[in-house]
């Protein structure tokens, strides 16, 4: 099981280490810029803001093993790294969007937040996997 996991799931490279720490900031940037859209003090109050991002987190790790975002398939091209992550944030964004609905987390999940996550999510998503392609094709 672990070496399946290992070479169709998750490519163990720098490369990918690289990804998955771009795609974790890119997750935590949106989400506090969202936080301090609606007057949260993201530094003031780091537990508060955790919680906000937890739920999408949960919801980024269970995508990207089920689509296999992190695979060596996944940056055959510029186009499979981009697609890949952004059907990952669907995905994510769903998952987070529904545990936030829960007691377990702090916030609701009205259809415009789900919306509005979506959309700058699949725009952050898409920009920050482009640049990582052509950086990583100049290298």
């Amino acid at each position: 099981m672990s070496s399946a996991f290992g070479t169709r799931r998750f490519d163990r490279s720098s490369t990918t280490a690289g990804l998955v720490i771009g795609d974790v900031m890119v997750l935590v940037v949106l989400l506090g810029i969202g936080s301090m859209n609606h007057n949260e003090n993201i530094i003031g109050n780091p537990g508060y803001f955790a919680g906000t991002v937890a739920p999408f987190l949960i919801g980024w790790i269970i995508a990207s093993l089920v689509v296999g975002l992190y695979s060596s398939r996944a940056r055959r091209s510029v186009r499979s790294s981009v697609l890949l992550a952004d059907g990952t944030w669907v995905i994510a964004a769903l998952i987070g969007a529904g545990l936030r609905a829960t007691s377990f987390f702090h916030g609701e999940s009205p259809l415009t937040f789900v919306l509005v996550m979506l959309g700058f999510g699949l725009l952050f998503m898409t920009v920050w996997r482009l640049v990582a392609s052509v950086a990583s094709n100049a290298l």
